[in-house]
């Protein structure tokens, strides 16, 4: 297995080099470092001088890709390119191209802690309902609930995240006066700011999940080896919780295991729409005032926490089946 980790890092590794160069590349093309001046200053008229400065303090006034230095060797060390691709692989992500020129690595690191306190809860109790209705549906199939269950699942399927938040928003916010519509609060009063979009966010996932592990366990029970517990005269319940649950353990961690980036970057929408000031407000802010230092940090971020994800999934598939071997 040790070996498995070693290569798949290293294949994980160039893919996010070359992630890195292609998002470097994207970004500089679009926009040169005259452009993102302009955006970042503002107003109608901005003076060459203007321009200078701001690149000047942000190290834009460096050469792109390649420096030819004054005694003939070409550098890479000074260029835009180290500065502010090549370091991310070390972790420094720099200052942002805002007025404020803040830390990023200091503002990811503080926000993070925000989103995990949204996205934690949202991702252990979106497994554990959507597994539990699924396995409700599966024990009544055939039945009124079953049929029932699946149009519910559909008609989640079929509506918004964003109606989910703007309805609950209007009545345990403005109508019932339970939770407050939108901010934050650390310690245990995030609780209250929190609640609200926990719940709605398990809504919002639960019937595609749903309705694809309920696809998975009418796939297993239809197997040998449950008629062959059946034949037993082993319960129902006992054999969808002794013997389809565990084999359908594989398809359960993969379809969690990719949203585990989620948990650590955050809800760009909930976090926006309720106030939260956690990774997914800091992209979508980042975005509007085209702070693009900032944005292409986060997409190096997520593909890291991808990368990340997808080892820890494979891994994850030889502790619940014996027979997977990692070559």
């Amino acid at each position: 297995m040790l070996y498995y980790i070693v290569r798949r890092s290293f294949y994980g590794f160039l893919i996010l080099l070359g992630v890195n160069l292609l998002t470097f590349a994207l970004f500089f093309t679009v926009n040169t470092p005259d452009d993102m001046a302009r955006l970042n200053i503002g107003g109608k008229r901005v003076t060459q001088e203007q321009i200078l400065k701001w690149k000047v303090e942000r190290g834009y006034d460096k050469p792109l890709y390649w420096n030819d230095a004054a005694d003939g060797r070409a550098k890479l060390t000074d260029t835009v390119f180290w500065d502010r691709s090549v370091s991310l692989l070390a972790l420094d992500f720099g200052r942002s191209d805002s007025r404020a020129a803040t830390d990023i690595g200091h503002e990811i690191a503080r926000r993070m802690v925000v989103s995990l306190q949204l996205a934690v809860p949202v991702f252990l109790l979106q497994v554990l309902a959507s597994v539990s209705f699924a396995l409700l549906l599966v024990f009544f199939k055939h039945s009124r609930i079953d049929f029932w269950g699946v149009v519910a699942c559909v008609l989640m399927l079929s509506i918004s995240a964003l109606f989910y938040i703007i309805v609950g928003q209007f009545l345990f916010s403005r109508v019932f006066r339970l939770v407050p519509i939108s901010g934050f609060e650390s310690g245990w009063d995030a609780a209250r700011f929190l609640v609200l979009p926990v719940l709605l966010s398990l809504l919002a996932r639960l019937g595609s999940e749903g309705r694809l592990y309920r696809a998975m366990f009418l796939e297993e029970i239809g197997r040998d080896y449950v008629r062959t517990a059946r034949a037993k005269g082993l319960g129902e319940p006992r054999v969808l919780f002794r013997h389809v649950l565990p084999n359908a353990l594989i398809p359960i961690i993969t379809s969690a295991g990719s949203y585990l980036p989620y948990v650590f970057l955050g809800s760009l929408v909930f976090e926006s729409f309720f106030g939260i000031p956690g990774l997914g407000a800091y992209v979508v802010d980042a975005i509007t005032g085209q702070d693009f230092a900032i944005v292409r940090s986060m997409v190096f971020v997520g593909s890291l926490l991808y990368i990340v994800s997808y080892i820890l999934i494979d891994i994850a598939y030889t502790w619940v089946d014996p027979r997977v071997r990692l070559a």
